[in-house]
């Protein structure tokens, strides 16, 4: 990519890859510099602010909170290493978390899946009375 200094708010959400919207709430909350006004009243992004939202984008497909982004952002020169391993090992736990909640989503489905078909004459499916108060709790 040429170093561009002239992108407008939309050119620069569209070589990003997301909405103009997103890139006024990363404004707002810090993530992306807003850039000076210039040329009448409108705003110029650089080269700088596309690859900072693509690294926010990026880092929120691996899972990381917009929280632990500011706090990658504030630590991108990397020289801070320990600090980066601790928030990405943090990120793990989590994610490790997540996958066994969802294995065990997982096997009471498959639970009750099997039961409603092996129960099909009962007057109540095991799979709506797991979701009311009376049936199994996940």
């Amino acid at each position: 990519m040429a170093d561009r200094t002239d992108f407008t708010i939309g050119d620069v959400a569209e070589a990003a890859g997301v909405g103009v919207e997103t890139v006024r709430y990363y404004e707002r909350r810090g993530l992306v510099p807003q850039p000076n006004r210039r040329l009448g009243s409108y705003r110029r992004y650089g080269n700088g602010h596309v690859s900072r939202i693509r690294f926010i984008k990026r880092a929120q497909a691996l899972g990381f909170s917009l929280e632990e982004i500011e706090s990658l952002l504030e630590l991108e020169d990397g020289t801070d290493r320990r600090s980066i391993r601790r928030i990405a090992a943090a990120r793990i736990e989590d994610t490790r978390r997540r996958i066994a909640d969802l294995r065990r989503i997982e096997r009471v489905l498959a639970h009750l899946v099997h039961e409603c078909a092996a129960h099909a004459r009962s007057p109540r499916c095991p799979i709506i009375a797991a979701i009311t108060e009376d049936g199994p709790q996940a």
